[in-house]
């Protein structure tokens, strides 16, 4: 295969593995936070946010609440960030957000509690969970840029997908930490300090994260665009791309964190299973999502990214209720329970295999990092940070245990209308008047030949 520009302009393969050793790290670290957080919400309620005589289920609901607003900060880092990105470079806005990430991820592990500071310790809480979402916000466009942007003609589907592949890594480390923890500590014992350990691990993982981020080279995208080129877009376009952005990933987001993310909590307190139960389910289900991501992604690339998402989120439609079922059937075996998990994971994967190259595809250079960042926050901010907050409400306040799957479902089925609608970018002149080769977007839906 002929190198094209951009390969012979980053020397070869080298510097594409590196892009995706550099862009991934990060979003391992946030979503082992964002994973470890969700396992040990029940306990983070009880230190931070049940004060002595405080309901357990208020309790868990103010947690949500902060992990919700966590969320909703997405969005300003994205705009932030990806701002930066798209004007001074990639690598620099990486190396401040990965920064800004490990800090604030240790300060959680050696704050104070209620019971030592009050009131305030929330407060301080929900502090440090604002500045995760704000650089949060700007990881994803920055990451998912540098992946795409270095990949090799016709394998963007693969390269993306390592974000996605990374951020099942993440959940899975903190799901692996947090059961280490549950077999090695007495309740107590969790309860007192244990909690804090996952936390405090995020330092040594950011230092080796920020190593690899201060060897990235810029992307060859940028440095042939170059610093300041971020030229004004119609922002009817860049707003509408932003929007159908949205909601072509709202039921990744939403089936994601239903499923792997709040699992354990609502485990716990719908169904009643026990701490280990809990983790071993989201384990299984973190598994399953592993498990199919890079494939989706390879597959994206022969195939298109469109009908590789909407059969992940046809999946979803069809199998939340009757998995979720399974899974609260006593008279099932622990087997098939196991397979319902695993299966709920795997068809997320579809979803989030293909979608960061999606959204890469939509938008051209010189606007990619805050409008794919944006898409990807505002729908993580409603679908994602609002899932438990509005699975634990919904279901308290209804008494049925079938929210999660209608909630994942519903989502899914607006996803795959926005898939099929056409984006702003399509035709749209680029750089000394053409379109780049992949700005285009819905690139992946294209018969791609290299």
């Amino acid at each position: 295969m002929e190198l094209n520009h951009e390969d012979r302009a980053t020397g070869g393969r080298r510097p594409s593995v590196r892009a995706l050793a550099a862009g991934s790290v990060g979003n391992f670290i946030e979503w082992y936070e964002f994973g470890v957080y969700g396992y040990f919400a029940t306990v983070i309620a009880e230190r931070f946010f049940t004060p002595a005589g405080g309901g357990t289920v208020e309790g868990l609901v103010k947690t949500y609440a902060s992990f919700a607003l966590a969320f909703f900060f997405r969005p300003v880092g994205a705009a932030l960030f990806g701002r930066l990105g798209d004007r001074i470079g990639r690598r620099p806005v990486l190396i401040l957000v990965i920064s800004l990430m490990t800090v604030t991820t240790a300060l959680i592990g050696a704050l104070p509690t209620y019971a030592t500071v009050g009131v305030l310790a929330p407060w301080l809480l929900t502090l440090l969970r604002v500045l995760q979402g704000l650089s949060a916000g700007g990881e994803f466009g920055g990451a998912v840029a540098v992946m795409t942007e270095f990949a090799p003609p016709g394998k963007r589907g693969l390269y993306g997908a390592w974000q996605s592949f990374t951020v099942a890594l993440g959940l899975l480390g903190g799901a692996g930490v947090a059961a280490v923890l549950a077999s090695v500590l007495t309740e107590a014992e969790l309860s007192a300090w244990g909690w804090r350990v996952p936390f405090l691990l995020a330092l040594p993982m950011g230092v080796g994260a920020l190593w690899l981020r201060l060897r990235l080279d810029e992307t060859p995208r940028f440095r042939e665009q170059g610093p300041g080129a971020a030229e004004a877009l119609p922002a009817r376009q860049v707003a509408w791309a932003i929007a159908l952005g949205a909601g072509r990933v709202m039921g990744w987001a939403a089936a994601g964190y239903a499923f792997l993310v709040v699992l354990p909590s609502y485990l716990q307190t719908a169904l009643h299973a026990t701490f280990r139960e809990a983790l071993t389910a989201t384990v299984l289900a973190n598994l399953g999502f592993a498990a199919t991501i890079i494939p989706a992604g390879l597959l994206s690339d022969r195939i298109g990214r469109r009908p590789v998402m909407l059969t992940g989120g046809g999946l979803v439609v069809v199998l939340a209720v009757p998995l979720l079922d399974i899974l609260q059937s006593g008279s099932t075996s622990t087997l098939l329970k196991g397979l319902a998990v695993l299966l709920a994971g795997a068809v997320v994967g579809l979803m989030a295999g293909p979608g960061p190259a999606l959204l890469a595809e939509m938008f051209p250079t010189r606007v990619r990092c805050t409008g794919l960042g944006l898409a990807y926050a505002l729908s993580n901010a409603v679908f994602s940070g609002c899932a438990g907050l509005i699975i634990t409400e919904a279901v308290k306040r209804t008494g049925n245990v079938d929210v999660p799957a209608y909630y994942a479902a519903a989502a899914c089925a607006v996803s795959m209308l926005a898939l099929f609608k056409s984006t702003a970018f399509n035709g749209t002149a680029g750089k000394a008047g053409r379109t780049d080769a992949g700005d285009r977007s819905d690139v992946g839906d294209v018969v791609r030949r290299h």
